[in-house]
């Protein structure tokens, strides 16, 4: 799934985006509420469409709808009792994806993907937290907001600028040059609106030390960051693979991230599923999990036996030029493929479940030993080997779903007892030392991928 972005700010947003010209949105019900704007796109025409959702947390909305003039482009709007609204321009079959980007408490994005919840700004999601079940929220480094007050001094003349018509927008052509001025257009035409914001709380861009072009990176140190080689950064990119975050900048014609973004790129990818079975399978000939490489090994010995120790067996099928070197090779393959062939014959999308259940199990029944204590420490949460042992060979077995089942038990915990998630994590990594088959190293490497890291900030 590739990034999806705005084309155009409609005329009536209080928060322009930087850089994006602005469009005529008179046709619009804006002021007649979200279900008005859904009604827009829900006509039987075939081709349009249309939602709204609120966020009764904030008393917000947001909307979108297809463009009754114009199908191929789609509107889409964000409406807060503080902070205002925000109507942006954009392909038709790219407002949904937008649409659930707004379903939480984004009001704004800037500077790719930054984004603003009314009081902070925030770097792109990128690392999970299993326990909030959302990415984590790390803060731009002293981030001031930038206003249209802020970025109209007079010197913009409206006069240079136009407003877009919907039914002749072309989304390919180049954007303004002369931005500041379409800005100053946008700003004139708002004084002929009822209750429109004053341009002191009109949002337009950010400022923070990691977008200054000191902290800004290309492909090539991004990629080298990342541990990949720059073509195969650019391949990602010119996939529209959406784990690559959107650049902060694009310099003569370059995209430039910023180093605190690429950064938590890089982490992300550690914790990903097949990095996490890449670095437990690291050292094995076969890149197999430890778990697979003992399956391997003893079956290659079984087989090995059998097919050459057995003077029975051996003589079914033994020819003069074949010796013990030749029969260990026949093992080997054949005991790779029981080892490779683990997820066909374990059911691990039921392990899961099991061994989630197990462990929440063992842990309820060791708090209840300290109920009188006011409130559950991980020191509590103590396992049986049995669950011990079986939670330790899911992991040598198979890591990278077992990330997954610790992240739902780390939830569990934070909803049972708000233990945080370093905690938990903390009390399954004790578990496994006492009753696992993994080396100190091996449990080093994998609880390190799954660490959370606090919020430096």
């Amino acid at each position: 799934m590739s990034h999806v972005l705005p084309l155009a700010n409609g005329l009536r947003t209080d928060h322009p985006v930087p850089g994006l010209p602005f469009v005529d949105d008179s046709h619009l019900p804006l002021d007649e509420g979200p279900e008005a704007i859904e009604a827009v796109g829900r006509h039987e025409a075939s081709g349009m469409w249309g939602r709204f959702d609120r966020n009764r947390k904030t008393d917000s909305w947001y909307a979108f709808t297809t463009d009754p003039k114009q199908h191929t482009l789609g509107w889409s709007v964000r409406w807060h009792p503080e902070h205002g609204r925000t109507v942006l321009l954009m392909r038709d079959g790219d407002t949904s994806s937008w649409h659930l980007k707004w379903a939480y408490d984004a009001l704004l994005f800037r500077a790719g993907d930054y984004w603003f919840d009314g009081t902070t700004w925030y770097r792109p999601g990128q690392v999970w937290d299993p326990v909030t079940q959302d990415f984590e929220r790390r803060k731009a480094r002293l981030a001031v907001t930038v206003t249209a007050a802020d970025m109209l001094d007079g010197r913009a003349d409206p006069a240079r600028a136009y407003v877009g018509k919907v039914a002749t927008f072309d989304p390919d052509a180049p954007k303004p040059d002369n931005w500041l001025d379409h800005l100053a257009l946008w700003a004139e035409r708002r004084t002929k609106q009822d209750h429109a914001l004053p341009l002191e709380q009109c949002i337009v861009d950010l400022s923070s030390p990691e977008l200054t072009a000191s902290q800004l990176i290309g492909v090539p140190e991004m990629a080298e960051l990342g541990g990949i080689t720059a073509s195969t950064l650019r391949a990602y990119i010119s996939r529209g693979n959406s784990e690559v975050p959107l650049p902060q900048a694009t310099v003569s014609g370059r995209d430039q991230w910023a180093r605190a973004v690429a950064e938590d790129w890089v982490e992300s990818r550690k914790r990903s599923y097949t990095s996490i079975g890449e670095a437990m399978s690291a050292g094995d000939r076969d890149n197999l999990s430890p778990g697979a490489a003992e399956v391997r090994d003893r079956f290659a010995a079984n087989f090995r036996s059998t097919l050459w120790d057995r003077p029975d067996v051996r003589k079914r099928w033994v020819l003069r030029q074949r010796n013990p070197e030749a029969v260990g090779e026949v093992a080997d393959e054949l005991a790779w493929t029981v080892a490779a062939s683990l997820d066909r014959i374990v059911p691990t999308q039921h392990l899961h479940r099991m061994v989630r259940a197990a462990v929440l199990f063992d842990w309820i029944e060791s708090t209840e030993l300290f109920a009188d204590e006011p409130t559950v420490k991980a020191y509590h949460l103590n396992l049986t080997p049995a669950v011990g042992k079986m939670l330790d060979w899911y992991v040598r077995c198979f890591p990278s779903e077992a990330s997954s089942c610790i992240g739902d038990i780390q939830r569990d915990a934070h909803e049972r007892w708000e233990m945080s998630a370093a905690d938990s994590l903390r009390a399954l990594r004790q578990a496994l030392s006492l009753d696992g088959k993994l080396t100190e190293q091996q449990r080093e490497t994998y609880f390190a991928l799954l660490e959370p890291r606090e919020d430096r900030d």
